[in-house]
């Protein structure tokens, strides 16, 4: 479940629909994003590493507090998702107002102490996605295509020894591999959240 609250909205533009558009359009969920308040929005996800790609995604505007609530959902889930209840939407809900406060504006509320390291990690990848050079992030979105080194620097116009130190450089490597185990570990607290759940729960 994510709950997702822009940020200075007074000052800025309403930034709502064109993310709930990007975002329905890009992920796998459960419900859709809605709005549900003023600038805030809310959607259901059950997919760990589909929720972890979507925090940092939001995180990396900077015009966004987002925050993640792992736990059972009552079921069955009513078509919108603004009318669902459980602890994944309070979850989700105290979340959002912690990333206000926190680092790179992400939180995650779930068990403990999984979700405590979840929400460090992602903090941590989150921070350093915004601080990684233009070409270092260039670099790694050919890689994150499917190219290959080699077909990156052919990309680029630059050494293939050019290209792997963009990457060292930022980070790449390691910053993937994190997100990969975060994403897995996600999954599996959902499931577990779901097991652990009330007869009519699921988890999100």
């Amino acid at each position: 479940m994510a709950t997702i609250d822009q940020r200075a909205s007074r000052r800025r533009a309403d930034l709502v629909d064109q993310l709930l558009h990007r975002l329905n359009t890009d992920y796998p969920l459960v419900r859709p994003f809605e709005r549900t308040a003023g600038d805030e929005l809310q959607g259901v996800l059950d997919d760990g590493a589909a929720a972890v790609a979507l925090a940092l995604d939001v995180a990396a505007t900077r015009a966004w507090s987002i925050g993640l609530g792992i736990g059972p959902v009552r079921l069955p889930l009513p078509p919108q998702t603004r009318a669902g209840a459980g602890p994944a939407f309070e979850n989700a809900r105290t979340a959002v107002e912690r990333a206000k406060h926190s680092p790179a504006s992400l939180a995650v509320v779930g068990p403990a102490p999984e979700g405590s390291r979840l929400e460090a990690e992602l903090q941590l990848v989150a921070e350093l996605e915004v601080r990684r050079s233009p070409a270092a992030a260039e670099a790694g979105r050919l890689i994150e295509q499917g190219l290959s080194q080699r077909e990156a620097a052919e990309r680029l116009g630059i050494t293939q020894q050019a290209v792997s130190g963009r990457l060292a450089a930022g980070l790449w490597q390691p910053t993937r591999a994190l997100l990969r185990e975060a994403g897995a570990a996600l999954g599996r607290l959902s499931e577990s959240a779901d097991a652990a759940g009330e007869p009519d729960g699921g988890a999100a």
